[in-house]
């Protein structure tokens, strides 16, 4: 069970129906014939860089000294921020998109793994002692990331704009739920004597 909450969790943080648009409009500069390539690069790059960060994760927080406490506060606000921006978008996508073929950035690194992911997986990793279950966790949510993305000309023409941006809002109230209860576990842990 802890398995799909984490899963869940990271899969509604990642974002993949919001993140369909902008992959997207950012890969219209790449030759038909390439995108899928590019596409599939990218959410590779994206998995070995959750997994670096997976990995050294525990080593950052331990250089830091933070509580599990403090991150599960933190993440709880950080999150909601984020569901917040989800449900009340505002305009434009995160920065301009280049001319060409996009390497690393901005398709692997801020869309899949960006910084409220590699948030979230730190605070995951701080609450669970099992690693094993949150590496499954992560691989379940880029996966079903993955396959959302590879289809996403699919998805677009079928759901259209407001479609995707339906699906996005609830996804976004979801993860105020999933940001509130992560709040309130850290203040229960931190006032508990």
């Amino acid at each position: 069970m802890k398995i799909f909450f984490n899963a869940i969790t990271l899969l509604l943080v990642m974002d993949p129906l919001g993140n369909v648009p902008p992959f997207l409009s950012t890969l219209k500069h790449v030759q038909p014939e390439r995108r899928r390539k590019v596409l599939l690069r990218e959410i590779l790059f994206a998995y070995a860089v959750l997994l670096l960060f997976l990995f050294l994760g525990k080593y950052l927080l331990q250089l830091l000294s933070l509580q599990p406490e403090t991150i599960s506060i933190a993440g709880g606000i950080v999150l909601f921020l984020i569901a917040l921006r989800m449900v009340f978008p505002s305009d434009g996508v995160a920065g301009d998109t280049l001319g060409g073929e996009p390497f690393l950035v901005p398709l692997a690194i801020p869309f899949i793994a960006g910084p409220s992911t590699l948030a979230s997986l730190l605070l995951l990793q701080s609450t669970s002692n099992n690693s094993f279950q949150l590496w499954t966790a992560l691989t379940l949510a880029w996966a079903v990331t993955a396959i959302i993305l590879l289809s996403s000309t699919i998805l677009f023409r079928l759901l259209k704009e407001r479609g995707l941006i339906a699906v996005e809002r609830l996804m976004g109230m979801l993860l105020v739920m999933l940001a509130v209860q992560m709040f309130i576990n850290g203040v229960a842990r931190f006032m508990k004597p």
